[in-house]
């Protein structure tokens, strides 16, 4: 891998991490593109510990303070009934999906699930459940003629019932072309949760997830040698610094504006992908990263 494509690739990972729009998806639709071999889900992993990174320190009182009160609640039970150590659990419950088909499914994440026909199907599926599920919170927001607006679930209201269907939302995000961001949020609204309480419960409970993935890519890709370490560490750093921006302009945007215009975004690329193929432009199959 080149610094170029790594500049190109940290850019477009710290841009599409936080957005609904699936960052491995863009990864490996950028390197198509662009003629590159495809980076892999270890290069994806690994620059994804950049944008995690930013969500730590943008989200950093709100990790304190939760790690603090749950740390707390192992040996206070009075504790146990504090939201923030509710929450350290719910973090770690919703977290369990993800880590069990991660590993199980490994082989197929790495191969089968990066083909360009079911990034384009997840694009095109996903993108119109996250659109009914816009229109709903919507609905509930804005009321109607006939209808009064009603008010959405907080955090405050999270369920361990709710937080293992956001967790299995967020495996779904295994599949290029899903989105951690776009499936966890669509969850949490389709559950009747705020847009803003869906997206910061959907960047909290992927910091484990994304923090032991790398770390898994890291081990591995230390042991193998297969990996462009230069490129690859410029790549991390470019996105952070550009996912802590996104990040800070994401959840000012979700409070006041509507997720359509993603929606319109997922399904006409998926729709493009789709005629590109079809017409041999592009290989739905990935090249394989020589390192």
């Amino acid at each position: 891998m080149s610094w170029f494509e790594s500049l190109i690739l940290g850019l477009v990972q710290g841009l599409t991490e936080f957005l609904p729009v699936s960052s491995s998806a863009h990864l490996r639709l950028t390197a198509a593109f662009a003629g590159w071999e495809d980076p892999g889900a270890a290069f994806t992993a690994i620059t994804q510990i950049g944008t995690e990174t930013a969500v730590l320190i943008y989200f950093r009182k709100d990790i304190a303070r939760i790690i603090s009160a749950w740390s707390r609640s192992l040996t206070n039970k009075a504790m146990r009934r504090d939201h923030d150590a509710q929450m350290g659990w719910l973090v770690i419950i919703g977290s369990i999906p993800i880590g069990v088909l991660g590993v199980t499914l490994k082989d197929q994440i790495e191969g089968p699930f990066r083909d360009l026909r079911i990034t384009a199907t997840t694009l095109i599926v996903m993108g119109i459940i996250l659109g009914i599920a816009d229109r709903l919170a919507a609905r509930d927001e804005t009321g109607g003629k006939h209808r009064a607006a009603k008010e959405r679930k907080s955090l405050q209201d999270l369920t361990v019932k709710d937080g293992l269907i956001y967790g299995i939302c967020q495996a779904m995000a295994l599949v290029p072309g899903v989105s951690r961001s776009g499936a966890t949020i669509s969850g949490g609204l389709l559950m009747g949760y705020t847009r803003e309480a869906a997206a910061r419960y959907s960047f909290l409970l992927a910091i484990p997830a994304v923090l032991a993935s790398g770390a898994f890519e890291l081990k591995d890709a230390s042991e193998s040698g297969h990996v462009s370490w230069g490129p690859t560490v410029f790549a991390t750093i470019i996105a952070f610094l550009v996912g802590y921006a996104v990040i800070a302009w994401f959840m000012k945007f979700i409070t006041t504006k509507s997720f359509m215009p993603f929606v319109y975004y997922r399904v006409a690329l998926g729709i493009l992908i789709i005629a590109l193929v079809s017409m041999g432009v592009l290989s739905p199959h990935a090249a394989e990263s020589s390192g």
